[in-house]
């Protein structure tokens, strides 16, 4: 059914206005904010990349971040838990870092199109759910997403592709000539960390995790001794994300020691 140009200024005003949902008093989303946004307001930054801190700092953001390229909140009455909460963007479900006082703060690179952003508590009993449409001011969508978190704090894991001409992206080189690029590389724990392509090459893509670099736990005195923690990575791969044509793929792997290199996932393209 076609519909008539009233009716479609009426349906795109009513997804301009979306409205929070699942919401309680507890919990709150001050970043991304619901509604209809284009790009990082004019003198904001978008750098996704974080300093490498050891033990890390449990909410940790670049400076001058852009309130369009994080996640950032509070979830108040959190019950005392080791466990993190839950973030959840566009179906992908990832672990959420909260810190003592509730306070979350994570970079995010969205793509274009409607977007919904959740937050739990550790219990899932505070929860919060936001929707909104990103547009990036005509910069060409990323056909292709690869999105890395994992489920242990105070630890590094790093986001490894190899594209069909041979491109290496990742952290030390994250973007190449093809058009690839990692947009996120967080560095201290859960992630996530986020490789994007708006124009992915016809043939055979290689996804790797190298557990680059391991956790601190505090002893009796207060001291901060290094730790090797067993810690699982998620990998979810992302085609035409956004369209019907949409397909979305997650693959679990143990990583059990530092500087462990692990071949994820090869995957062809289209």
């Amino acid at each position: 059914m076609k519909l008539r140009y009233p009716q479609v200024l009426l349906f795109i005003c009513s997804l301009v206005a979306l409205p929070s949902v699942m919401a309680t008093d507890s919990a709150k989303l001050d970043t991304p904010a619901g509604g209809w946004r284009t790009g990082a307001p004019e003198g904001e930054g978008e750098n996704f990349r974080q300093t490498v801190n050891y033990p890390a700092s449990s909410v940790n953001t670049p400076a001058g971040q852009a309130n369009t390229a994080r996640i950032s909140g509070q979830i108040n009455a959190t019950p005392k838990s080791t466990e993190p909460g839950r973030l959840i963007v566009n179906g992908v479900s990832m672990p959420l870092k909260i810190d003592p006082a509730g306070r979350f703060d994570r970079p995010f690179s969205f793509p274009n199109g409607s977007n919904s952003v959740e937050v739990r508590s550790p219990d899932g009993q505070q929860r919060h759910r936001t929707q909104f449409l990103n547009s990036s001011g005509g910069a060409t969508p990323a056909k292709l997403r690869v999105l890395l978190a994992w489920d242990s704090d105070g630890t590094d894991l790093d986001l490894h592709l190899i594209t069909p001409d041979g491109a290496h992206i990742w952290y030390g080189d994250r973007v190449a000539p093809n058009g690839a690029a990692l947009d996120v590389d967080v560095t201290t724990g859960y992630g996530p960390e986020i490789f994007a392509m708006p124009a992915p090459i016809k043939g055979q893509y290689l996804v790797y995790v190298n557990y680059f670099g391991g956790g601190y736990s505090s002893d009796e005195e207060g001291q901060e001794d290094a730790v090797q923690p067993l810690t699982t990575a998620q990998v979810t791969v992302i085609t035409e994300e956004g369209t019907p044509s949409e397909k979305m793929e997650t693959f679990l792997v143990p990583m059990r020691a530092v500087g462990e290199l692990t071949l994820v996932k090869g995957f062809s393209y289209p």
